[in-house]
């Protein structure tokens, strides 16, 4: 359907990108769409961008200031934020995101936070310094993307992780899977989690945040393929118990367009399901540089 956002550089910590889309059902066909943008030097902020939930491409509120900003000097999330999972538990709004935290041996380390918000979503506070998803033996350099569905007990978790980096388009980069991890309460993870999803081959070395979403009595999730052949494309899965999945990568419904934002890369997909439709949003070339979209199931 096109592209909805991008920042036009007018502010320091907007310069570019809008990373990551993340949705929130607020009400009153209003959804906010949380995203990082970046500044010249490529530090995320949380911000968001609110959308008509009949027409996303009505835009209705830009956020004037990040509702998370980088964390401490020293702690995981000191060179950037960006979101992943949004969920309402009581009065509290949860969100989910991610840390950048810059390697001397590698380039960056990648863990997962939590910042909770007592105002409906408007701002957020760091629920600990230290992240929710720490590193551990079996998954050392990053646990990332995380995709919460909140209730239970058991909270579920679904999420990415590695231990080890190869070489990829002429640098280093980290390879990475998805996993499933369970919780009481949203707050305390395991260290470890069970794979959900795996590489399928040898031009596949990562995939990237993982959307869960059920209708039909399927759980479906969306994440992103990365591979030295294509870059990042759309990935797809279904699943009766959401622990056992099955990929259906050629069912993923849309692929890059022929030109324009989204013509060379299309990927951190998040997807709503209402009363309107089914809509995806996502993010196009050069990793959200462009802006983000949307697509609607027909």
């Amino acid at each position: 359907m096109g592209l909805i956002y991008a920042p036009d550089g007018s502010r320091p910590w907007a310069k570019s990108h809008a990373m990551f889309p993340t949705p929130l059902d607020m009400g009153d066909d209003r959804l906010r769409i949380y995203v990082a943008f970046v500044d010249e030097n490529m530090v995320g902020r949380i911000c968001y961008v609110d959308v008509d939930a009949r027409d996303p491409a009505r835009i209705l509120e830009v956020s004037e200031e990040p509702v998370l900003d980088v964390g401490e000097p020293g702690a995981f999330d000191d060179n950037g934020v960006n979101p992943f999972s949004v969920v309402r538990a009581g009065d509290e709004v949860r969100l989910y995101y991610i840390g950048y935290q810059l390697g001397v041996n590698i380039r960056y380390l990648l863990f997962s936070g939590l910042a909770i918000s007592l105002d409906g979503g408007t701002s957020f506070k760091r629920h600990a310094r230290v992240p929710v998803l720490d590193r551990s033996d079996s998954e050392l350099l990053l646990r990332s993307a995380p995709h919460v569905a909140a209730g239970g007990p058991p909270w579920r978790m679904w999420y990415v992780a590695g231990d080890r980096h190869i070489s990829a388009g002429g640098t280093t980069r980290p390879t990475y899977n998805v996993r499933y991890i369970e919780s009481e309460d949203g707050l305390r993870w395991p260290t470890e989690g069970a794979v959900a999803i795996d590489l399928q081959n040898d031009d596949e070395y990562g995939l990237a945040r993982p959307f869960v979403t059920a209708w039909n009595g399927l759980y479906r999730m969306f994440y992103s393929v990365r591979s030295h052949e294509r870059g990042y494309r759309m990935g797809y899965a279904v699943s009766t118990d959401g622990r056992t999945w099955v990929r259906r990568d050629e069912e993923a419904g849309i692929d890059i367009s022929p030109r324009g934002w989204d013509s060379e890369m299309i990927y951190g997909a998040s997807v709503v399901r209402n009363e309107h439709g089914i809509f995806m949003f996502y993010n196009g070339n050069d990793y959200g540089r462009t802006g983000f979209g949307y697509a609607i199931l027909e």
